[in-house]
């Protein structure tokens, strides 16, 4: 029997710590067989992005149109994607495979803060692609933007959650990294059968969490692919990226990625 084939459609990052190269390394530790459809090529590096090239929109239509016909994609996620002309063709494609989970992670917020999607792609994300969505993965910033409310304690989670299933998402997983609390990080899912979930980890005191969002959705989508229910790879997710974030590999002189196999050699 073949290997599950799962699919990321983001951004490539030239320092191997986020987007595509983030997602490649994790789906190959959890066993599945990964594929990509680049959205954009970036300069990057742990020090910051120094330049971003996107691939023509006809050249992400014609990846999507190779993958697709060959390969039997048991699960995809999604990550960078430029601006609403993308997340439309994005859109429009998936919309043409309904079977196959999808984990959206709507990179729109940098670290310091700032959104990175003019109010246009906002607005294609939550109007076109979040409704497609198996499991949507914001972190805080990114579900402010995305409910239209602000996100100020575990009450607002649940209720920004509530807003994001009411637009289509069939679960929530909202990422509590960017909360207060400096003892542990707090994730609260909200499930398609109103089921509530919260994982809770240590808060580890490092500057090594380039990717984390990447690698943390692109573990559940993997798990999807293996058959794992929701709550089953989100639980799995949590326990690979807290691995990965507390073992450092010391990549780099700014914010290094994380150890993208610090979980497997934890379980053996």
């Amino acid at each position: 029997m073949s290997k599950r084939q799962v699919l990321t459609i983001a951004g490539s990052d030239s320092g191997g710590g986020a987007g595509i190269q983030a997602d490649v390394k994790t789906f190959q530790e959890r066993n599945v067989f990964g594929t990509s459809v680049i959205t954009a090529v970036t300069a990057q590096n742990t020090l910051g992005v120094h330049g971003i090239y996107n691939v023509p929109l006809e050249g992400v239509r014609a990846q999507m149109d190779a993958v697709f016909s060959d390969l039997d994609i048991a699960a995809l996620k999604t990550g960078m994607l430029v601006d609403e002309s993308y997340i439309t063709l994005i859109a429009d494609e998936l919309a043409t495979h309904p079977d196959i989970p999808s984990v959206i992670d709507p990179v729109m917020v940098a670290k310091g803060g700032a959104l990175l999607m003019k109010t246009e792609a906002l607005k294609a994300m939550r109007d076109k692609l979040v409704p497609m969505a198996t499991v949507v993965t914001p972190n805080i910033p990114e579900a402010e933007a995305l409910a239209g409310m602000q996100i100020k304690t575990e009450e607002d989670m649940k209720k920004a959650a509530t807003i994001l299933r009411k637009k289509g998402s069939k679960n929530v997983l909202i990422k509590g990294g960017h909360m207060l609390d400096k003892t542990c990080a707090r994730d609260y899912l909200l499930m398609e059968d109103q089921t509530e979930r919260w994982y809770e980890t240590p808060r580890i005191d490092t500057k090594d969490t380039h990717g984390t969002g990447c690698t943390f959705s692109a573990c559940i989508a993997a798990e999807l692919a293996k058959g794992k229910t929701v709550e089953q790879a989100v639980k799995i997710g949590k326990a690979y990226i807290q691995a990965a974030i507390s073992q450092p590999i010391h990549v780099g002189n700014g914010h290094g990625p994380t150890n993208h196999w610090a979980y497997r050699e934890s379980q053996q």
